[in-house]
């Protein structure tokens, strides 16, 4: 039997029989990990709070035949407590861990830049840096962008021109010229563009200046671009778009 250690975000979990717990992890060396966290379950268990989604710590685990079994864990980063207890937050959350696990979608291969970009968002929307709607689309457009689907909100996804332009299409890449539009490409206004291209770079100054109704509608954008290149609903975005 195999130890090793790693740092890890805790995505999901499940019970499993009377007291033990599976636990999905994207942790910082070896990606997505689905393991057993023994008697978890139990009052008297040692790690049980620290498995929680949202947890950011330090654990062991021994390598099983199919999943493997958490030995130890210590916290890094008490984040599930403060944004559980908030609707907002958790709602906002709870896209951001279903959106990783997506994302990452084989076990045990190294996804460091995921990992750290949830983390971040993650600790941002326990600190209640920013408002949660623009944690999570920052959280959103960036992961996408390093999965390799990075939207344009200025130059033509299409063909190149310069920008900026006046349309949006998803199917496209992001903002389209004149001659690209496709039929049904949406137009939203300029500041939405400008507050999109901000999320996306992480210029908070620009972002945290917008305007209602640019960030509603920059919401929509972000899911409908989301869920087309993840090509199936993510089950947690309605509860946040109710809110």
């Amino acid at each position: 039997m195999s130890l090793y250690r790693d740092e890890a975000i805790v995505l999901r979990t499940h019970k499993l029989g009377e007291a033990d717990r599976i636990v999905t992890l994207l942790t910082r060396q070896h990606g997505k990990v689905r393991a057993v966290g023994k008697g978890v379950r139990r009052t008297s268990s040692r790690f049980g709070s620290r498995l929680e989604p949202f947890m950011h710590v330090d654990v062991q685990l021994s390598t099983g035949r199919n999943l493997d079994i958490v030995t130890q864990a210590e916290t890094l980063g008490a984040y599930g407590r403060p944004v559980c207890e908030d609707y907002t937050l958790y709602t906002a959350g709870t896209v951001m861990l279903e959106t990783a696990e997506r994302l990452v979608e084989a076990e045990h291969e190294p996804a460091l830049q995921q990992y750290w970009l949830l983390v971040g968002a993650v600790r941002a929307l326990a600190g209640r840096e920013h408002t949660p709607g623009l944690v999570l689309d920052s959280y959103l457009l960036r992961a996408l962008a390093v999965a390799g689907w990075a939207p344009s909100f200025t130059d033509c996804a299409r063909c190149g021109a310069p920008g900026p332009h006046h349309a949006f299409a998803i199917a496209s890449g992001g903002a389209v010229c004149q001659a690209c539009r496709p039929p049904g490409a949406a137009a939203p206004a300029p500041e939405t563009f400008a507050l999109l291209a901000a999320l996306l770079a992480g210029d908070w100054s620009v972002a945290d200046a917008s305007a209602e109704r640019h960030r509603g509608e920059g919401n929509g954008l972000v899911a409908a671009y989301c869920q087309f290149h993840l090509e199936r609903t993510l089950r947690s975005l309605p509860m946040v778009e109710r809110v």
